[in-house]
């Protein structure tokens, strides 16, 4: 590949960036339906930008949900194409009062660790900012006519209430979304001098728990100490899922949990982790979780259960003296390669149920899941990618697992028979789904810069 690209790029820096804050400034939030309308004109808007691209054959593909923006670029039949996986939706904004400047009024500040600024919106990093580097990239390529690779792009709007009709639209266009490799960045590095590519995946299994006791909220004087009070019930039966070692103690969790020998965790524990680093900027005094694992084991090759939001009774102002009927909770799960969402849904669901007392019914309701994925490192997507990384960033990025899940890449491979590469540019502290989200400037345009690379490499690697 010659400069045209890169120059191409450098170029047009600025242009980038504007449309990527014009993309931002649209609340795509696909888990309220109060925002559908916003979430439709974002999928338009994507495809637009498609077109400005180069790219051919747009279509906003229906769903019964949100729909699958697609586009390709096919320059020659004979060459290998690259399938572009991302999304347009974004999580809600909540708790909007702990963000600096308003979620959706994108605004650029400098930071610690992005002194030459970055991005502050809902969706920045996740996945608007890193799905918009393969539109922008995608496009230098054609502009400067280097492009190496057929490509095609499908970009949904359901991530993140969990793809529930991406595997109907997968399923039913094997032929449209036909590949060799699939392109994903929702993922993140190490550092903005430590690349990495993520190699692992954790799987999930979501689920909403209900604990009722009388039949309707009562008076604490009159009835406190003689019936069961939901929610101190739910905060026993929460606390209860662990032990004091923090190993969750619902039965059968760990059965297919395999153990990293000596050695593979000896590989793990070369990536560059500054438990201090990672204290300061959380702001707490210590890490905390698993005995007899390290931060980085806890957060990649171990599962989790926690609670992601609780909540029953009276929550308004000033006091009401009530015991409430019912109390709300919901919990997540990561799960490891070998777990199966739905047995580890069933093993929670029938442990969680048990632990009620008399006086209360517990109702537990599954929403999404997804199951955990682990990529090869010898195979030339993989080999492409890292050297794709080492052009722009001047060093071999190290492979890494991620404590997070992108369920639709074990479908690909289920559906598509595809593996898929991982080149996420995002770090650790951009908040992603956390008030004041971001995404370094640096990240953006580096992304831009790296994934041409990509392309040049894996058209010589397949040959």
């Amino acid at each position: 590949m010659s400069n045209k690209t890169q120059q191409y790029i450098q170029n047009n820096k600025d242009k980038f960036l504007d449309e990527l804050v014009d993309l931002l400034r649209m609340p795509s939030i696909s888990a309220d339906p109060a925002y559908k309308n916003d979430v439709l004109k974002t999928a338009e808007s994507v495809s637009q930008y498609m077109e400005k691209a180069g790219l051919e054959k747009i279509k906003i593909y229906e769903t019964a949900g949100y729909p699958v923006v697609y586009g390709e670029k096919i320059i020659d039949p004979s060459l290998p194409t690259v399938l572009v996986y991302g999304h347009y939706d974004v999580q809600p904004a909540d708790p909007i009062d702990l963000w600096d400047s308003p979620a959706f009024e994108p605004v650029i500040k400098k930071t610690k660790i992005h002194p030459e600024g970055a991005i502050f919106a809902r969706g920045a990093c996740d996945d608007k900012g890193q799905m918009f580097m393969h539109v922008k990239a995608v496009e230098a390529m054609i502009a400067s006519g280097e492009l190496a690779c057929n490509v095609k792009l499908m970009i949904e709007g359901e991530e993140e209430i969990g793809s529930p009709n991406l595997e109907i639209f997968v399923a039913n266009n094997k032929e449209l979304l036909k590949a060799d490799i699939i392109l994903v960045s929702d993922t993140g590095m190490l550092a903005n001098d430590t690349p990495s590519i993520t190699t692992g995946l954790r799987g999930l299994s979501y689920v909403e728990v209900e604990v009722t006791g009388p039949n309707r909220d009562l008076h604490s004087g009159l009835y406190g100490g003689c019936v069961a009070n939901p929610i101190n019930i739910l905060t026993k039966m929460i606390a209860s899922l662990h032990d004091e070692n923090n190993h969750i103690t619902v039965p059968g969790f760990y059965d297919k949990v395999k153990e990293l020998t000596d050695a593979e965790r000896a590989e793990m524990a070369k990536a560059p982790f500054s438990k201090e680093a990672y204290c300061e900027a959380l702001d707490i005094e210590d890490t905390f979780g698993e005995t007899g694992y390290s931060t980085l084991e806890r957060g990649s090759i171990r599962p989790t259960l926690d609670v992601n939001g609780i909540w029953g009774g009276y929550t308004g102002e000033g006091a009401k003296t009530v015991i409430a009927s019912k109390a709300y909770a919901k919990i997540s799960m990561r799960l490891v390669p070998h777990q199966l969402p739905n047995e580890i849904t069933e093993l929670f669901v029938k442990h969680f149920e048990s632990l009620a007392p008399k006086g209360t019914t517990v109702k537990v309701t599954p929403h999404h899941g997804g199951y955990p994925v682990v990529t090869p490192i010898d195979s030339i997507g993989y080999q492409a990618a890292s050297m794709a990384y080492e052009q722009t960033f001047g060093k071999k990025p190290i492979p890494v697992r991620s404590g997070g899940s992108i369920p639709i890449i074990a479908l690909f491979e289920k559906e598509l028979g595809l593996k898929t590469v991982m080149m996420g540019f995002g770090l650790d502290s951009d908040a992603i789904h956390s008030p004041n989200e971001h995404f370094g400037l640096f990240n953006y345009y580096k992304g831009i810069e790296t994934i041409p690379y990509f392309y040049s490499y894996f058209k010589d690697l397949s040959k």
